[in-house]
């Protein structure tokens, strides 16, 4: 197994209506901490990120927080962090962030959630990066959204190989397991009439 030192976590800046997705970002902490693996995010203090970060410092972990500009002038920032990296837009925290990590996990959260992982994984398919991609689907969150995957490989937008290469797990442990196990993307395609990305 591979050490990950560090990995991104994607999540909401909402903690949502249940309390488990609060006790499942804890023990993703606390997995971190216990493999000595920092947590890398986007830097802010509200929701389930700013929980997670929280919960990854007070067991003595580390974190380096991406945040942009414009939501350190809306106060958004966490300040306590291990280190903290200001840049210019939204684009340059996703590609900093892509350059630091080992590996992506994506916790509970909303559009724009899913809009980091999607992206992260689209690289992937396209050869531009070959970290492990993981889904901790605490409390079955992310069920509707691995169904409309496995529907887009029914319907031929998206390859079996590429979709078997999200990792979804509903514990820290295994997933990480998972990750660090994780042997690399099929070889990237070009898009054609007849083949899915």
């Amino acid at each position: 197994m591979k050490q990950l030192s560090q990995i991104a976590v994607f999540c909401g800046a909402a903690k949502g209506l249940r309390q488990e997705y609060s006790d499942g970002a804890k023990q993703l902490a606390q997995a971190f901490v216990a493999r000595q693996t920092t947590l890398v995010y986007g830097g802010g203090k509200a929701g389930l990120y700013g929980e997670l970060a929280n919960y990854v410092l007070d067991a003595g972990g580390k974190v380096i927080g991406i945040i942009p500009q414009f939501l350190v002038d809306k106060e958004r920032a966490h300040r306590g962090l291990t280190e903290l990296h200001i840049v210019e837009s939204m684009h340059a925290r996703k590609d900093l962030i892509a350059k630091l990590v080992d590996g992506f996990i994506m916790l509970p959260g909303g559009v724009g959630t899913l809009e980091e992982f999607c992206e992260i994984f689209t690289w992937v398919q396209l050869g531009l990066q070959n970290k492990p991609c993981g889904i901790l689907n605490i409390g079955n969150y992310f069920d509707t959204f691995l169904n409309f995957l496995d529907h887009m490989v029914a319907e031929n937008f998206l390859s079996s190989a590429h979709r078997s290469m999200i990792l979804v797990e509903n514990s820290a442990e295994k997933l990480l397991n998972a990750m660090a196990s994780f042997t690399g993307a099929p070889q990237a395609r070009w898009v054609d009439a007849t083949s899915t990305v």
